[in-house]
């Protein structure tokens, strides 16, 4: 088993590294649009840490986490591209809101159903789970990091997440070939959709090349933001009994609002425009291979039922989704991207996008920014409800 510092860093960051380089290999790019990269960070570490190969608790995850968390939130926060995401139109927007309210649904009828069979502290496997499906991965990682999950809980979280987001995934895109019967049923109206697809078509922005001083300068500035966001947290209250608004909490709400309010600055243009986001996926990625070999592959084993529940969740969350589309007359378009772009997050929303209109595939990835922005206040919501129905 790896002990040493340097050397589990070494590992995990070899591990991200790797997955990363063979997802670019050209006759693999099929198999990874339908198991991205991120689902391997968590299940390559994981499988190692089940093994013994890797230690499934040590001080280097808690200091990567302390720290590299924060500057990634600033990153993802500050590229956002808020007139962007609002020139994507309403109905996109509502599709996404009832997409995430579904997740926050059946999460509370999920928990109300199955938690007599499951741990005492499974209430905050549901907010990581909702997190997940609110957002992305991002968020899930910031929810366990607020609320201190225990590792015991996050295994069933991880496996849930992966197994029931990705495999609803694959139904959809088998669905987009059915998008004109969808259409009938939903009594789609296709007007909004075609205004916003002229609307996008060539609307690309180009991107200048990072130069080193480019790296350097935004590196260093959101370590330092990170490190300032934490001391200053660190002065704030902790709320919620159970503890639910922790340090770790005000100071992932101050990196997440504080990018917010600069992404509209010359500052956040500046950060879109050396792609900055880049830097943020990169300590991303490597956090989630810490959440990975925290977690046990048997774990699921020991909670079958918190499966049923990611089942009772996902199946809301589209009653919902299908109920609201067909009520405002949305097309299968929003109904897919909607609900990807919150089961899926930023990486999912693209290739449900593409799947039923390849041309609007950016208004997914738009979306999945927007559904990490809700993402990252929702599950909060949702800790003190459950947190209260627990006790």
């Amino acid at each position: 088993m790896l002990t040493d510092p340097m050397g589990l860093a070494t590992a995990l960051i070899g591990i991200a590294a790797a997955i990363y380089s063979i997802s670019l290999i050209p006759i693999l790019q099929g198999f990874f649009t339908y198991f991205p990269p991120v689902v391997w960070m968590y299940f390559v570490p994981m499988a190692l840490s089940t093994l013994g190969v890797l230690p499934a608790e040590h001080p280097l995850y808690t200091g990567l986490a302390k720290y590299a968390l924060p500057m990634a939130l600033i990153l993802l926060t500050l590229c956002t591209d808020v007139k962007a995401i609002a020139s994507i139109g309403l109905p996109g927007m509502l599709a996404l809101l009832a997409g995430s309210l579904g997740v926050v649904l059946g999460s509370v009828i999920g928990f109300l159903m199955f938690s007599h069979w499951l741990p005492e502290d499974i209430w905050q496997g549901f907010v990581m789970l909702s997190a997940s499906w609110i957002g992305g991965s991002a968020n899930m990682v910031a929810m366990q990091q607020s609320l201190e999950v225990d590792a015991t809980l996050v295994g069933p979280v991880v496996v849930v997440d992966t197994v029931v987001g990705y495999s609803w995934l694959g139904l959809l895109i088998l669905l987009s070939a059915q998008q004109g019967r969808l259409n009938k049923l939903l009594q789609a109206d296709l007007t909004t959709l075609d205004q916003v697809e002229a609307r996008l078509i060539g609307s690309s922005k180009d991107a200048s090349l990072a130069s080193v001083r480019s790296i350097s300068i935004v590196v260093g500035a959101a370590l330092v933001a990170a490190f300032l966001a934490r001391e200053f947290a660190e002065s704030l209250p902790e709320l919620g009994s159970p503890r639910i608004i922790t340090a770790t909490t005000w100071t992932i709400l101050v990196c997440v609002s504080g990018g917010l309010l600069l992404s509209v600055t010359r500052l956040g243009a500046a950060a879109r425009r050396y792609q900055a986001s880049e830097y943020a996926y990169a300590a991303l990625f490597l956090l989630l291979v810490t959440v990975g070999a925290q977690a046990d592959l048997r774990a699921i084993g020991n909670a079958p039922a918190f499966l049923l529940a990611g089942l009772v969740i996902l199946t809301i969350h589209i009653v919902v989704l299908v109920l609201v589309c067909r009520m405002l007359h949305l097309p299968a378009f929003f109904f897919a991207v909607g609900s990807m772009s919150s089961i899926g997050g930023a990486v999912s929303g693209p290739i449900a996008a593409a799947a039923f209109r390849p041309a609007l595939a950016p208004v997914g990835a738009l979306l999945g920014v927007a559904g990490y922005v809700i993402g990252m206040y929702l599950p909060l919501g949702l800790a003190f409800l459950l947190s209260s129905l627990a006790t």
